[in-house]
């Protein structure tokens, strides 16, 4: 379906927006080129890691546009909402997963025909508060600061979150790292096919949102559980680490590790037992975890999306890419103002 419109800065702009086909190559390979035209070598984005941020969430629903001008894409936006699993994420949050646009069309207002759109949908699929990125399959954890955007988005209502506006990703070279494992009566191992249900009773009493969502889903996609570090009492499974290697079903796009020696590697969720904290555990999985890592050749290691920057310095780690975490809120968001006419952004 496509929409046509004008838009108006130094010149005219002729602009149809055309619905976005995850199973369309074509605009694949546009998001892609767009994408990376904007945001540069550090954050470049593959047509796998599109196609696998695209695919259908269990009970997820995700829609896009591409801003179309002369025949050629200038622009695109995508959004995601999970209106029916409260334990996952609140019914009233809603996620802009993407939005690009192309070097030669910004500040021709594009990027807020693309954004109102996104917003529009999400208001129309109930939802009332819009975050810039970290949605289930992210493309970002939030807004990289590196790109200096953060202006555009607050000029539209976007704001910080009440727990913190920033995250980071960090990384090191796992070349040289030494084990500081602190003494543990815990067993660490990479996961067994038969640590899956075992797995799936620990997330349920001590992670039940949305790392349980993600283990169900990393199963229900054909991953590999040995991707998954267990640490394990006698009780049973205790504690939990996330790996993710370069032929991983989760593509290792997602933490940009480019500026990485390589192999890249990634680590992350990782937690205990509630009542299990304090007893070193999450030291003692955290280096199993990277000495497993280092010991499969990993040498570019990112911890991704934690706020937790002093922690993860006593191994090694130093930030690496820095998001600032925005949200608006949707419920009076609903007209703006183009060339002084107001425009109804519930109709597109």
């Amino acid at each position: 379906m496509r929409f046509r419109f004008a838009l108006f800065a130094d010149d005219k702009i002729i602009m149809v927006l055309e619905s976005f086909a995850a199973n369309d190559p074509a605009h694949i390979a546009a998001a892609v080129a767009i994408w990376n035209a904007a945001c540069g070598d550090d954050l470049a984005i593959m047509p796998r890691f599109v196609e696998y941020n695209t695919r259908a969430a269990t009970g997820a629903t995700q829609a896009g546009r591409i801003a179309i001008s002369d025949d050629a894409p200038v622009g695109f936006v995508l959004a995601s909402a999970l209106p029916n699993d409260p334990q996952t994420s609140p019914r009233e949050m809603g996620w802009i997963d993407a939005l690009a646009i192309a070097p030669e069309f910004q500040r021709r207002g594009v990027g807020g025909e693309l954004l109102a759109w996104a917003e529009a949908w999400l208001r129309e699929q109930s939802c009332l508060r819009a975050r810039l990125g970290g949605s289930l399959r992210p493309f970002v954890a939030g807004l990289p600061t590196e790109l200096q955007t953060d202006a555009f988005f607050r000029a539209r209502g976007y704001a910080p979150r009440s727990n913190g506006e920033r995250v980071w990703d960090v990384a090191r070279d796992l070349r040289d790292y030494v084990s500081t494992r602190p003494p543990s009566d815990a067993v660490i191992r990479p996961a067994r096919p038969d640590d899956e249900t075992a797995l799936l009773e620990f997330f349920a009493r001590e992670f039940p949102n949305r790392w349980r969502f993600e283990y169900e889903e990393f199963l229900r996609v054909g991953g590999c559980i040995s991707d998954w570090i267990v640490l394990t009492t006698t009780r049973g499974v205790d504690g939990f680490a996330k790996l993710c290697f370069e032929d991983s079903i989760s593509p290792i796009n997602r933490v940009y590790p480019w500026k990485l020696p390589r192999p890249w590697g990634q680590l992350g969720p990782i937690g205990v037992s509630a009542d299990a904290r304090g007893k070193g555990y999450g030291g003692a999985l955290l280096d199993t975890a990277l000495c497993h890592l280092r010991d499969a050749g990993v040498r570019g290691c990112v911890i991704d999306w934690t706020d937790l920057v002093d922690f993860y310095a006593r191994f090694g780690f130093t930030p690496y890419c820095e998001y600032a975490m925005l949200i608006k809120n949707l419920l009076y968001a609903n007209s703006r103002r183009i060339n002084g006419t107001q425009i109804n952004t519930d109709s597109h």
